[in-house]
């Protein structure tokens, strides 16, 4: 992170990234003396609400964050036809006008705003991949948003939709779909243990997410190790935190699942009581990063056998037919979702952008198994030996799983292998 006083004394000419968090009100007339070269810009957690009409001379920006501001509306960004990523979580924006953005745009955050609805034109934006939407009041999507066709991540979770548009399942490239919270979505409760906080002996942090942190501790009553899953409020960047606990409470025992033991007692403290994954198991990959928008990344040089990609595809397809029976979509379904071991036993996790809906409903099923395709297609990318029949028989599943028309992609519980 960079301060003002570095810019505004000259010393960071030629810099492709800026960061600057120090409560501006004002956006800072100096940031165009780096328009030669700034590619990145981060003003989050600021106190701005609106950006100069010059903005577009920032040419060679690519990617530019205002989360954790006071903006009402989104500001134009006509001009700047370079910019492809353009973040605005956790402001107060009420207002989005017709064709302000560039249609370079393929990675658009919106969550935590109070949007009522969307611009038609939102459906010119031809690249869009990534729209994360949660949190906001939203009451219809725009027909015009059925031109969005490389949309392949989209969250309307805690949101005011009546329905799920039939459009929206028609998009031959959407495999991340969350829109738990809403008037439309199904809704679920199960009956669980509960267990009060005191009872437990909580102990080191083993790792943390967009809806919470996750502590190994002791739990007296059941006499052993567990997983405590705290979550931060009740509404993170996937949907309201009581929709995450029950599709998690819904899910039933399976080996490729975690089990849950119990919640927390009360409403003070937001948590599930989860088994203990030992460390012997690590995340099969990383999250996406800016260059690779909706797919995954993986530790540099890392490969899988054609062994461990069977291993895990049957785990995982097995895992998701079992969710899909129930009713239950993960909307995650990612590699770095994944733990797994040394003898390839895996865990599919985080149920933070699950949605429930009518199991006959197979439209989103489908959905889902083309995540489920990308997750085949990352992994055997990684492959060193492609060929043999084993690698064919993969890769011809994958080819089905990512077919853009998805009635022509098979039900997890039809995959084979």
């Amino acid at each position: 992170m960079q301060t003002l006083a570095q810019l505004r004394a000259g010393k960071l000419k030629g810099i492709k990234r800026l960061t600057l968090s120090e409560n501006l009100t004002v956006f800072p007339q100096e940031i165009f003396e780096l328009a030669d070269t700034l590619e990145v810009l981060d003003l989050s957690h600021n106190a701005l609400t609106s950006l100069p009409e010059e903005f577009s001379n920032l040419a060679k920006l690519k990617i530019a964050f205002f989360s954790y501001n006071h903006f009402t509306h989104i500001p134009s960004f006509i001009g700047c036809e370079n910019l492809t990523m353009l973040g605005f979580k956790a402001n107060q924006i009420e207002k989005f006008d017709e064709d302000v953005l560039p249609l370079s745009i393929s990675w658009l955050i919106l969550t935590d705003n109070k949007l009522t609805q969307l611009p038609r034109s939102i459906g010119k934006l031809h690249k869009l991949q990534k729209f994360p939407l949660a949190g906001n009041q939203i009451e219809r999507l725009p027909d015009e948003m059925a031109q969005c066709r490389n949309l392949e991540l989209l969250r309307l979770s805690a949101n005011q939709l009546q329905e799920i548009p039939s459009w929206l399942l028609t998009l031959p490239k959407l495999s991340w779909l969350a829109f738990s919270g809403n008037p439309c979505s199904g809704k679920q409760k199960f009956a669980l243990e509960e267990i009060a906080y005191e009872a437990l002996e909580v102990k080191e942090l083993l790792g943390a997410g967009a809806s919470g942190e996750i502590f190994k501790a002791y739990c007296d009553i059941h006499k052993k190790d567990v997983a405590l899953k705290l979550f931060k409020g009740a509404i993170t960047s996937d949907g309201y935190a009581h929709d995450e606990m029950n599709a998690c409470m819904s899910t039933s025992e399976h080996p490729n699942l975690i089990k849950v033991l119990a919640k927390l007692e009360g409403d003070e403290k937001l948590g599930l009581l989860l088994e203990y994954i030992p460390d012997i198991y690590r995340n099969l990959g990383l999250p996406p990063d800016f260059d690779t928008c909706t797919r995954d990344t993986f530790h540099e040089g890392s490969t899988f056998s054609i062994e461990t990609i069977r291993e895990v595809a049957k785990a995982i397809a097995s895992a998701a037919a079992h969710l899909h029976s129930r009713g239950v979509m993960h909307g995650d379904l990612y590699a770095h979702n994944i733990l797994i071991n040394k003898e390839d036993h895996c865990y599919l996790g985080d149920f933070g952008a699950a949605s429930f809906y009518e199991p006959h409903q197979k439209e989103f099923e489908k959905i889902e198994v083309r995540a489920f395709g990308c997750l085949l297609e990352d992994m055997l990318s990684l492959c060193p030996v492609k060929e043999g029949e084993k690698y064919a028989i993969l890769e011809e599943i994958r080819v089905r799983c990512m077919h853009e028309d998805r009635n022509r992609r098979p039900l997890f519980s039809e995959i084979t292998l």
